[in-house]
């Protein structure tokens, strides 16, 4: 009844905000007006479409619509408009009749297209580094979670690859592949300014980059090279996001509103048997015992288990000017989305402010920021995935009596839950309830001085906070199965809470000298950041409040102490040198190892600049050859405390009891007080083409890095240390890579246009040692996803990371069917041993593609983004482990479904370390289509705006699991992601 009233409550205050909101422009006409048309073009007489038509001294504007007309109603005491459009001069004219033509014209400071960089701004012609921005017009459209999603597929040498079909699911982000293999391989992400965590997250989140809002967003830019990345410093091997929201803008006040709507379906399942192959292979191989736990049903336990999900996207903003001197943008949003996979489902209520006042002529500037996020989610229980692929097809969903909540269980003659028996998938879903609560409070306050007495200084200063809270519930009754000896569970976490505090302090000194023809951009500067997390202590408990086991209390720090300077020189506007150092001091290692720094340098020619260049600039507007070199740290991913020793609470088994309490003993842990920083040197070599008036630019990039120093977790000597493993710098990594990018528009008239933008990024990455000892041989170091006692991936000298290492199949030659326990002696020994395993392939592709266009004709526009691996492989997990005789049947009690591959291969066991389960993942995915249609002005300054989007429209792949992109490698029982179909409306006045 509360849910209920609340949601009805929610509904009666958007429908009253927006009714309230829309009815504002429309009382400024209650008193006498005319309507004044007209149309706005720009020097070649071409359409300016979306340009903003205001009276004067009024509230009262409209838009200009695909053929640049705009029509207004006014008061008949105004005298004057004003139009104004990105890119152009702001222009006030004189209404002269009710017909009017205006033309703008271009401002030359604002088409010099400004791009963010750490600690400042370039324009994008100056820029020396390899620097990629995607702005809102650009990013992927629908149903959008997450702020990486806005940009997947749109960058040359970013891989995003998406954890699974859930709601709550996050993003693997790989800039150039990551540069180290045990410490963190997440790029930097700066929000306004703010450093977050590196793969920061608090209990209950989900995906933790999800409770920023993606529709508040204005632009993303990705530093990738270490000329770029290098005035960070210590967080920067693995590439910088800076994400840069939406602030107030133009005179007078805009409203917009949009709404997506959406519904979800499963795409792909699992491949198993058909309800009669099921049948059919029973009947033929099994035993007399299990023919007879055939049932009379026809299950599709995927059916039982999926559903077709629903979500919404609410957003609501406000933004212009409040005063001359205060811009100001505010905004609200609701989403809700539910997972294909039953009783999964997310909820997010989101709230941004954002004041930019300036005051003495923009002398003195302030940046007041503020974002408030409140998620509640629902986590399904993945595991009926699993069930829904391999449980028995001949069997119903319920039992018929009360037992286990009503749920068809697996059990002995006496009625006994059988041990290790597959749950009932249904039943895993409804009887496991897993909720949480996560808040998040995202601030920054940047004022900005411009010193009027010493030409081109200002001075800046940032303070941050990011404070995060995490709690929730796991509870499952005492008659469900999966926790029937323990009657059950009751798991209340948290509330966790993370502080991310911050302090920046920089001067910057941008001047030209005509005398010299040069300019000089100085930035110098110190930041000081801090991060805390705490859990409490919490009790596990049964359904019946009996405690199973207990938690510690935990209180972690860590910090940052950093002080830096860049130097940007330009001369004859063709010639361009950009150095960056910073120093960081980590509270992570001891003080002998504690400061590291980190140079880099950069130099670029404007080709297209010279006096020789001069006839063919008609054709080649712009030629840059650049060409850097960098060092970048990294201190991510590892223990706050590896350097010390520490003691930490033992296992529950552990404990002893004080006056009938249980009592935590401690232990300690392994430390090294030698560990120093990981360190990445890059070389980058690149060339920026624009031709024909811009009409097609394009960039490509070759780079070479090298880590040395890794952060990683090896055995060490038994009586060395503490504990068998220990972190250490133990070996190095070398990567290299070619990075293309084109943009084409290919037609741009006022009833056309059509635009393509395309990318590709081949990588190469190989460990070059793993030792302790230089020129120690390494050992190949098994890693990655377990199945059983199994992994097949491994950590080898001269191959790339997650290499799979496995036997090579041998084959039937007359039938080409695999031969079961028959693999290659490679080795020659005449056995077959760990020694004949073999490095075969790995699963990060060898190409990354990314397409995408925008066809528009007129009021309709239709756009479309694909993405392509190329090369890498998969490790078909679910096949293998269900696609042997012996995973028919575990016990006497229960059958379980086969996998589709067994009537190829009659295998009788699982072939664990087989290369015959691993598959070429190379695919092309269409992400979205998008057909759209703007109505442009339809009531007194009200612009409406529809489209229509699929996402993950198509797959096209040999691979025969459900889905070939994967973060590890390896697919066990993969939660699919779902199609989505959509309907945004967006409301504009």
């Amino acid at each position: 009844m509360y849910k209920a009233i609340r949601a009805t409550e929610i509904r009666r205050w958007w429908v009253g905000l927006f009714l309230t909101l829309l009815l504002i422009p429309v009382s400024a006409f209650a008193q006498t007006q005319r309507t004044v048309t007209g149309t706005v073009i720009d020097e070649n007489g071409e359409p300016l479409i979306g340009a903003t038509v205001k009276v004067v001294g009024e509230s009262i504007g409209a838009a200009t619509d695909i053929e640049g007309n705009f029509s207004v109603n006014v008061p008949k005491s105004a005298k004057q408009l004003v139009i104004s459009y990105v890119g152009y001069d702001n222009l006030t004219v004189d209404i002269t009749s009710d017909n009017m033509t205006i033309t703008m014209k271009p401002n030359s400071e604002l088409l010099d297209e400004v791009v963010v960089i750490g600690y400042g701004v370039r324009k994008k012609d100056d820029l020396t580094g390899s620097v990629s921005t995607v702005s809102e017009k650009d990013f992927n459209k629908g149903m959008i979670s997450s702020p990486e999603e806005l940009v997947n597929g749109k960058i040359a040498g970013v891989q995003i690859v998406n954890g699974g079909g859930s709601p709550t699911a996050g993003s693997t982000i790989r800039v150039r592949g990551g540069a180290s293999l045990n410490a963190s391989n997440d790029p930097l992400i700066v929000l306004d300014g703010v450093p977050m965590e590196v793969g920061g997250s608090v209990s209950g989140a989900g995906n933790f980059l999800s409770l920023i809002n993606p529709n508040d967003i204005e632009s993303m830019t990705i530093l990738k090279d270490a000329s770029s990345t290098a005035i960070y410093g210590s967080r920067a091997s693995n590439g910088v996001i800076i994400i840069t929201t939406k602030k107030g803008k133009g005179d007078g006040i805009k409203v917009s509103f949009q709404t997506t709507n959406s519904v979800s379906t499963k795409t792909k399942t699992s491949d198993m048997l058909s309800t009669d192959e099921f049948i059919g292979i029973v009947d033929k191989l099994g035993t007399q015992r299990q023919k007879s736990l055939l049932g009379n049903s026809r299950t599709n336990w995927n059916d039982q288990i999926y559903h077709t999900a629903f979500g919404s996207d609410n957003n609501l903003s406000v933004s212009g000017r409040a005063a001359s001197w205060l811009p100001f943008r505010v905004s609200a949003g609701a989403y809700y989305q539910e997972g294909i996979l039953k009783t999964d489902n997310t909820k997010r209520f989101t709230g941004n402010l954002n004041l930019t006042p300036s005051f003495f002529r923009d002398e003195l500037r302030f940046q007041f920021s503020l974002k408030g996020t409140y998620s509640k989610n629902r986590f399904a229980d993945t595991d009926a995935i699993w069930g829904g692929a391999t449980l028995n097809p001949t069997i119903p969903v319920y039992s018929g009596n009360d037992s286990f909540g009503g749920y068809n269980e697996a059990v002995d003659a006496n009625g006994i839950p059988v041990t290790g028996a597959l749950a009932n998938a249904v039943g895993r879903l409804n009887q496991y309830k897993s909720t949480s609560d996560v808040y998040r409070i995202i601030g920054n306050i940047d004022v900005d001085w411009n010193i009027r007495w010493v030409k081109g200084l200002r001075l800046h200063a940032t303070g941050g906070y990011d404070w995060s809270k995490g709690e929730g519930n796991i509870y499952v009754p005492k008659e469900a199965i999966a926790y029937y000896t323990t009657g059950g569970r009751d798991y209340k976490y948290g509330p966790q809470k993370n502080y991310n505090r911050l302090l920046t302090l920089y001067a910057n000194y941008n001047r030209d000298f005509e005398v010299i023809r040069s300019n000089v951009d100085a930035t110098f500067g110190y930041d000081y950041q801090y991060w805390k997390y705490t859990t409490p202590f919490y009790a596990v408990l049964n359904a019946e409040g009996i405690q199973q086991s207990t938690s510690a209390a935990t209180d972690q720090r860590h910090s940052l102490i950093s002080y830096y300077g860049r130097l940007n020189y330009t001369f004859m506007d063709r010639y361009l040198l950009t150095a960056t150092v910073r120093r960081d001091g980590s509270s992570r290692f001891s003080k002998n190892n504690r400061w590291g720094t980190f140079p880099s340098v950069a130099l670029a020619w404007r080709v297209s600049q010279e006096g020789f260049f001069e006839h063919a600039r008609e054709w080649i507007n712009d030629l840059k050859l650049r060409a850097s070199y960098g060092v970048t740290g990294q201190q991510d991913g590892i223990t706050n405390y590896g350097y010390i020793p520490v003691y930490t609470p033992g296992l529950d088994g552990a404990q002893y009891l004080f006056g009938g309490n249980p009592v935590y003993t401690y232990r300690p842990e392994a430390y090294n007080p030698d560990l120093k920083w990981e360190t990445t040197k890059s070389w980058n070599y690149g060339i920026d083409i624009a031709l024909l008036n811009n009409r097609f630019t394009f960039s490509a990039d070759f780079y070479t890095r090298k880590t040395e120093n890794l952060l990683a977790t090896v055995p060490v000597p038994a009586g060395t240390n503490f504990d068998k493993l220990m972190l250490e710098n133990v070996g190095n990594v070398d990567s290299k890579g070619i990075e293309l990018a084109l943009t084409a528009h290919l037609i741009s008239n006022k009833d056309w246009s059509w635009s393509i933008t395309a990318n590709a990024a081949w990588q190469r990455v190989r460990i070059k040692n793993l030792t302790l000892t230089p020129g120690a041989p390494s050992p190949d170091t098994e890693v990655g996803p377990w199945i059983d006692a199994y992994q097949m991936q491994v950590f080898s000298t001269d191959y790339a990371p997650y290499s799979f290492y496995l036997f090579k199949q041998l084959y039937d030659q007359e039938t080409g069917r695999p031969i079961e326990g028959l693999y290659a002696d490679l080795d020659g020994d005449g056995q077959i041993t760990n020694n004949d395993r073999y490095h075969c392939h790995s699963p990060a592709p060898d190409w990354i593609l990314g397409l995408s266009t925008n066809l528009r004709y007129k009021k309709w526009s239709l756009s479309t983004s694909l993405r392509a691996n190329l090369g890498g492989y998969i490790f078909n997990g679910m096949a293998m482990n269900t696609g042997a005789w012996e995973t028919m049947s575990y016990n006497d009690y229960q059958l379980n479904n086969l996998n589709r591959s067994f009537l190829t291969t009659g295998f009788q066991r699982r072939q664990f370390l087989s290369d015959y389960y691993l598959e070429n993942a190379s695919f092309l995915k269409m992400d979205n289509l998008q057909l759209a249609y703007d109505f442009g002005q339809v009531y007194k300054g009200l612009n409406l705006h529809v489209a229509a989007m699929i996402q993950n429209v198509f797959t096209i792949t040999k691979y025969k699991g459900v889905d070939p992109e994967s973060s590890n490698g390896v697919d066990t029982a993969v939660y699919p992601r779902p199609r989505t179909y959509s309907v945004t409306l967006g409301l504009n006045f």
